[in-house]
């Protein structure tokens, strides 16, 4: 009798891990890696030059290069939402969140409803462009009871 829960136990435990570890791994896969833009035609060309050194330094993952080099693209095309968008990246993979919110928001003003720019991090969870329906973040509840039953630790 004692091995049969021994052996209940054990399958039990096994179980969870491979869902925890199963789980993990498939949320890892679901999460689309975001690319470098190239510029749009008529960008000037040292900024074409700088962004697609800039656009091998991110797939190469030196992202404080990438970073260097899309801020050059954005200075010489500051009107380049591409510039933008990519500068944000690399700040973003830098855990540089509110610089790169600020390149991303901008990307997004100069070009609206742009698919792949309004995709961003920071433009996500807001919805699609094309749509008239915008998710908005949820207000915090001061009053909501937490995962503890209200308790804290």
């Amino acid at each position: 009798m004692m091995v049969g829960a021994w052996s209940r136990v054990t399958v039990g435990v096994v179980l969870v891990a491979v869902c925890v570890v199963g789980g993990a791994a498939c949320s890892k896969a679901k999460r689309a890696v975001r690319l470098p833009l190239t510029l749009e035609q008529g960008a000037p060309a040292q900024a074409v030059a700088v962004n697609e050194q800039g656009t091998q330094a991110f797939r190469a993952n030196d992202f404080e290069n990438a970073k260097a080099l899309f801020g050059q693209a954005v200075a010489t095309a500051p009107s380049s939402a591409e510039a933008h968008y990519n500068y944000g990246l690399a700040l973003n993979a830098l855990g540089e969140t509110e610089a790169a919110r600020k390149q991303f928001l901008d990307a997004a003003d100069l070009a609206p409803g742009h698919k792949v720019i309004w995709d961003s991090p920071a433009l996500a969870p807001y919805g699609d462009p094309e749509t008239e329906e915008k998710k908005v973040a949820a207000p915090q509840n001061p009053n909501r009871r937490g995962g503890m039953g209200g308790r804290t630790p």
